[in-house]
């Protein structure tokens, strides 16, 4: 996997499954939410993404059916291994259903069986495309980053020539990203960062430092960074700037030094060049100041974020 500098990518996770933590699914997707028209939405934003150079796609096995539309569309356009880098994760297993009304959508297991398991499962999906494999939602205190049986998976997998990262959540991101460097395994950390949950900001610019690329996921805040849910100053920002709040919110994470691919979650075409014009939009002291006030308590931001509906 080469190494990304301030770069947009695309994410998946609102695509590839009927329901997720997204603000105004309801609007974005209406009622029809059957595989066939969630499979034609992916392939639309995913062909609106390659017309615009993005290059890098980020999927899980949790996501519901993405790996499969994916797998679809690389087939169907004729896209071939190496002219678009595809990320993965495993750990978390969709078990929704189909289902809005699910009683749960997925189930964390990070243990070496589930590795095994579901990087056979994504290899049979995605073959050569497969570039980067991830530790889904990685945490100190889940143990994975010292199970020396999974971790001889990932050794493996990367001398195979699949780089291998992981993925951060929760409030105590940064304890997880300084582990994940100590190992010395890793190529890429995929966590939180933005305007209003910045705790991680100072790991991930040492994970930069010691060589790892840093996927910036949650640019947005599952909306709450974009028109449906801005806060009055980044609205007024916004447009001050002429920009979408989404936009300015993402153009805050473009801006950090150690970022590497900013992921767009968007879940329609329109979303998706709302958040890619972020790369033209201009970062500067003065909305660094005017914004910095949005910061939330990391357990703050996490506990709304867990509040979030499945819609």
């Amino acid at each position: 996997m080469r190494k990304w500098v301030q770069e947009m990518g695309l994410g998946l996770a609102a695509v590839g499954r009927p329901a997720y933590i997204t603000l105004g699914r309801d609007e974005d997707l209406g009622r029809d939410r059957d595989v066939a028209a969630m499979r034609a939405r992916t392939w639309e934003v995913l062909d609106a993404a390659w017309a615009a150079g993005v290059r890098y796609v980020d999927v899980a096995r949790s996501y519901g059916r993405a790996e499969e539309f994916l797998a679809g569309w690389l087939a169907d356009r004729g896209i071939r291994p190496g002219e678009i880098e595809i990320g993965s994760k495993w750990g978390y297993e969709y078990v929704g259903g189909w289902r809005m009304d699910a009683a749960r959508h997925e189930e964390k297991d990070l243990s070496a069986a589930r590795l095994r398991r579901q990087l056979g499962e994504t290899r049979e999906l995605l073959g050569e495309h497969l570039t980067l494999y991830q530790i889904h939602s990685a945490t100190v205190e889940s143990g994975v980053l010292d199970d020396e049986e999974v971790l001889g998976e990932l050794r493996a997998l990367r001398a195979g020539g699949v780089a291998v990262g992981l993925s951060t959540t929760g409030p105590r991101q940064a304890a997880t990203i300084d582990r994940a460097v100590a190992t010395g395994l890793f190529d890429t950390v995929q966590s939180t960062w933005n305007l209003l949950e910045r705790s991680a900001g100072e790991a991930l610019a040492r994970a930069h430092a010691a060589g790892l690329t840093v996927i910036v996921k949650e640019g947005v805040a599952n909306g709450r960074l974009t028109s449906r849910g801005a806060p009055p100053a980044l609205a007024d920002a916004a447009r001050e700037r002429g920009v979408t709040p989404d936009a300015l919110a993402l153009a805050a994470v473009l801006a950090r030094p150690w970022a590497g691919i900013v992921l767009s979650g968007a879940a329609t075409t329109a979303q998706l060049a709302e958040n890619l014009t972020a790369s033209a939009v201009t970062w500067d002291d003065e909305a660094e100041k005017a914004l910095a006030g949005l910061a939330e308590d990391a357990e703050t931001y996490w506990a709304r974020r867990a509040a979030l509906p499945w819609a």
